[in-house]
């Protein structure tokens, strides 16, 4: 059975509806930079701040937007509190993934009454734009899902912020949304998370890998893919599995110090632009060897893009039974071996390209031989 043919059997009993991936939010130990190199290097926009400007005395956050992408970055402005000891133990990285609904209230009593943990109960923010109302659920790690309600809001993120203008807007570079979030867990836990996103938020598994089919010569992982009912959220989850070596999930935890949020995908309507702006502002990608694209066209197919341009940036190219795609992930985007990005750009094809798993873990498994991880 297709992807596409699992998601509308899905949808039509879907209890949970999402709209769509509404921010990500980071905690990071400096706010102000992160969003200044977010800006920079992947050409997002100003747009709303938080802090004691506003009345909010322990944080300071910055929102920016590049078309339907948002994300958020907040920083501690004091220690001893759970941000900053968030921080402390994973580095900076992903909390909160937060969904669109029509209705916060009840996507909360809906996944809280299946057995979720609560995060937050139902809040109404109000501002002179409307109100905003948000809940919100513990999942893997400490990362948590908001549900945000703000079809009675006009304002520019969310009250509490205000509108951040700024003379610096560097151009942007074509990323469009979110279109899937890996979490790394524990061995022995996927099967755990996969239920959860089952049985508490009503998601199907619309694919499967194992070992056999992520594994290289000295390392392997497992992967679920999840996903909601109108396919807008989906969620991959990742185990490690016995390997000669440390595989990169096991590496993730070990730096990570936990589960948690190992990368997001950015959807693209023109992967060589996107991918060329990016590596001109030194975004920095992982390489597969020239022998990839020898055979590649063999394996897909045809395709619309030349091959030339692919191959001079590393592009990687996958078919499954709706189209094609294209995909690229980045190097780790800080210090510790963790959060990194995928830039991907879908020709009709529903999956997440099964074929270029051996290239795309080889290329990883050089990095992490590179810092003595491997």
């Amino acid at each position: 059975m297709s992807v596409l043919t699992k998601l509308q059997q899905h949808a039509a009993t879907d209890f949970l509806p999402l709209q769509g991936t509404d921010y990500v939010e980071f905690y990071v130990g400096n706010a102000k930079q992160a969003a200044h190199f977010y800006k920079t290097a992947f050409g997002f926009q100003s747009l709303a701040y938080a802090g004691p400007e506003t009345g909010i005395r322990e944080t300071a956050s910055y929102a920016v937007r590049q078309h339907k992408l948002t994300f958020v970055f907040t920083t501690p402005l004091r220690a001893n509190n759970a941000i900053a000891d968030h921080i402390y133990k994973h580095g900076d990285g992903v909390k909160v993934l937060a969904l669109m609904v029509d209705d916060a209230k009840k996507a909360w009593e809906e996944t809280t009454g299946r057995g979720a943990i609560s995060y937050q109960e139902p809040r109404r923010m109000k501002d002179d734009s409307g109100e905003v109302v948000t809940s919100g659920i513990h999942t893997y790690g400490d990362t948590v899902h908001l549900f945000v309600e703000r079809k009675n809001y006009s304002g520019t993120f969310l009250p509490g912020y205000m509108p951040w203008k700024s003379d610096y807007n560097p151009a942007e570079t074509g990323l469009l949304y979110v279109d899937h979030c890996v979490g790394n867990v524990g061995w022995n836990q996927m099967n755990k998370w996969v239920d959860f996103y089952e049985n508490i938020m009503g998601f199907r598994n619309i694919l499967s890998f194992d070992d056999k089919d992520i594994s290289t010569e000295y390392s392997a992982l497992m992967s679920k893919v999840m996903s909601n009912g109108n396919g807008y959220v989906k969620f991959p989850i990742n185990e490690p599995a016995e390997g000669k070596k440390k595989s990169q999930v096991e590496e993730y935890l070990d730096f990570y110090d936990g589960e948690g949020c190992q990368h997001v995908a950015l959807a693209t309507n023109n992967i060589i632009e996107t991918v060329t702006a990016l590596r001109n502002r030194g975004v920095e990608f992982l390489k597969v060897p020239g022998s990839y694209y020898d055979e590649v066209l063999d394996r897909v197919g045809k395709i619309d893009e030349d091959l030339q341009p692919l191959r001079e940036l590393g592009i990687l190219i996958d078919r499954d039974e709706e189209g094609y795609l294209l995909q690229i992930f980045t190097k780790p985007v800080e210090d510790r071996p963790t959060l990194f990005f995928e830039i991907i750009q879908r020709k009709g094809a529903k999956s997440f390209g099964k074929g270029n798993f051996k290239a795309l873990f080889e290329a990883i498994e050089r990095e992490q031989e590179m810092r003595g991880n491997l």
